[in-house]
């Protein structure tokens, strides 16, 4: 199953059959650092995302085929012509993972007796990554679209969204991301912003530069929440 993801990855980011080529990412302005801490404030962007069970590698692994198979040419272009076809869209960074609070319906349905412990780490209100079964997987969309002009997804499952402009903390690190290991990672933004007086808003996100292949000192990674 990972060779087929390494091969839409090697694609995406333009490593076969083709000159390496930046790959764009959205911008942002630094408000604050703090040597791996940043507070950023990002403008409105547009995303493709989908929904996905399952533990953190499976969805990210089922998030990003959905997404690839949009981007890579699965959608319906809309031209000034009235022509439909299809479009290949860029592939950008980072891909974002975010936990979903699920329904009590889906929770008791669904979910194993190793969640309980992970949800005390994090308040009520605040979805722990570790232990989640529910996912968001995005793609940020190039900056050259409008809701307008992006392709419709065929896949139903695939939803465009323009996302207001917010402003995020940010903690950054490389090496491989686990479960345990990335929830510490948020468990210590979460402290930092609490050092800040700064109240996360929402779910963590981690964002994720590099495709599965990349050396471990290499890698980008980064866990972000919204502020209030």
């Amino acid at each position: 199953m990972k060779q087929p993801i390494q091969l839409i990855l090697m694609l995406a980011f333009g490593l076969v059959g083709a000159p390496a080529m930046a790959t764009e990412e959205p911008k942002f302005e630094v408000i604050s650092q703090n040597n791996n801490f940043e507070l950023r404030r990002y403008p409105a962007i547009l995303v493709a995302e989908v929904e996905v069970a399952g533990d953190m590698d499976t969805a990210s692994g089922q998030g990003f085929r959905a997404i690839a198979d949009f981007i890579f040419g699965n959608n319906v272009a809309v031209n000034l012509s009235s022509e439909e076809g299809s479009e290949k869209i860029a592939m950008t960074v980072p891909v974002t993972l975010t936990p979903v609070k699920a329904s009590a319906q889906k929770i008791a349905m669904t979910a194993p007796v190793v969640l309980a412990p992970s949800n005390a780490s994090a308040p009520s209100d605040i979805p722990a990554l570790q232990g989640a079964q529910q996912w968001r997987v995005h793609f940020v969309m190039p900056s050259s679209y409008t809701l307008a002009t992006l392709p419709k997804p065929n896949n139903p499952a695939v939803v465009i969204r323009e996302l207001p402009a917010k402003t995020w903390a940010v903690l950054k690190y490389s090496g491989f991301n686990t479960e345990a290991g990335t929830q510490k990672r948020i468990d210590e933004l979460r402290a930092w912003m609490a050092s800040q007086n700064l109240k996360a808003v929402g779910s963590p996100q981690l964002a994720r530069y590099n495709p599965p292949w990349t050396l471990p000192v290499l890698r980008r990674n980064e866990v972000m929440f919204e502020v209030e």
